[in-house]
């Protein structure tokens, strides 16, 4: 096949298009409303059309023409899913449930071979059976064969354990194999990227690699990162005991935290170099530097996400962070295209 085209729904910034292209295919399409991330995915897909509105304004003859009439052999992306849990019992007044029928709209359109959904995490649990479910017997009637897997990112190369739902869909009539681990535990397995192997590869020139923007400004704050070991944090009250005097002790009444008495969120919680990090989210609040006293920039955080050191984004600190914390790590998507490839070869 010489070309292999696809259609990002809910792009964001473009993490799983950046995966696929690295993987061989070419991303025709993006669409998102958020304008800052829509302007991230522009800058670092310039061949593909990009829609920034409501999906459902996206008429058959406007993706007719935003797609060129090309082939579309692949539709991927993350609709909000929760809703399904309603929609799956007939109920269809939850606004969610909306943007997964406009995800199968398009799909119905375009035909495509394949569709990924992600972000669909929890989903297959006991308590969110049914939405999978609904959504599983929705493609099965549009003729997929459809196959779910629950991926950790690490595992492909990503520097960060980030697990995430994975629904694969194709038209081959095959069981879809998900990507073997490329990295881990195992004795026949790489040793899993690390923050610090992450962070060599950054330089202090590169885009969104601001120091300014990532400096603590609360001198109590400040205090207290000051005196936290590099992979340490607090989320016991004998860590508050080992590492800080009494006077940056957190104002929380111990006795009350519930869950065996440790916070849900580690907190002041410092990256360690020899290690992978935790989920990145969406705030520059949640980690801080394993070395230096101070919160991580855009770009660190970029790179923990397996983004190139390349890959600019657009916006302020905070849309980028955002569209950092909401994105698929690049290279999780690599490894699914690639996948998609040697399903395609059957």
């Amino acid at each position: 096949m010489s070309e292999f085209n696809f259609v990002d729904l809910f792009c964001g910034a473009g993490g799983l298009s950046c995966g696929l292209e690295m993987s061989g295919m070419r991303c025709v399409l993006g669409t998102d409303q958020d304008k800052a991330a829509i302007d991230t995915f522009q800058k670092n897909h310039p061949d593909a059309q990009i829609f920034v509105d409501d999906i459902s304004k996206l008429t058959k003859a406007k993706l007719k023409k935003a797609t060129g009439g090309k082939k579309i052999h692949l539709v991927c992306g993350g609709p909000p899913c929760q809703g399904m849990s309603t929609a799956g019992l007939g109920i269809p007044d939850d606004p969610r449930n909306f943007l997964f029928l406009e995800f199968v709209r398009i799909v119905q359109e375009l035909k495509p071979d394949y569709i990924i959904l992600e972000n669909v995490t929890g989903m297959v649990g006991k308590k969110n059976k049914n939405i999978l479910d609904a959504i599983m017997h929705r493609f099965s009637e549009l003729g997929y064969v459809m196959s779910t897997k629950v991926l950790s990112a690490e595992h492909y190369g990503v520097p960060q354990r980030r697990r995430r739902t994975i629904v694969v869909g194709n038209k081959k009539g095959y069981e879809f194999k998900f990507p073997e681990p490329k990295f881990g535990e195992k004795k026949n397995l790489p040793a899993y990227v690390t923050v610090g192997k992450a962070f060599k590869k950054i330089s202090k020139k590169d885009e969104n690699n601001d120091l300014k923007s990532a400096k603590i400004k609360n001198e109590i704050e400040l205090k207290r990162i000051e005196l936290i070991p590099e992979g340490g944090g607090i989320r016991y009250h004998k860590d508050e005991k080992e590492h800080w005097p009494k006077k940056l002790w957190l104002d929380i009444d111990w006795s009350e935290v519930t869950e065996n008495h440790r916070l849900r969120e580690i907190q002041y919680h410092r990256l360690d170099r020899e290690n992978v990090s935790p989920t990145i989210m969406t705030g520059r609040y949640t980690y801080y530097h394993p070395t230096e006293d101070r919160y991580l920039t855009p770009r660190e955080a970029a790179a923990i996400m397996s983004f190139p050191n390349d890959f600019v984004f657009e916006g302020s600190v905070a849309q980028q962070w955002r569209q950092i914390g909401n994105a698929v790590a690049p290279l999780l998507g690599k490894a699914l295209g690639k996948a998609i490839f040697d399903t395609n070869k059957k």
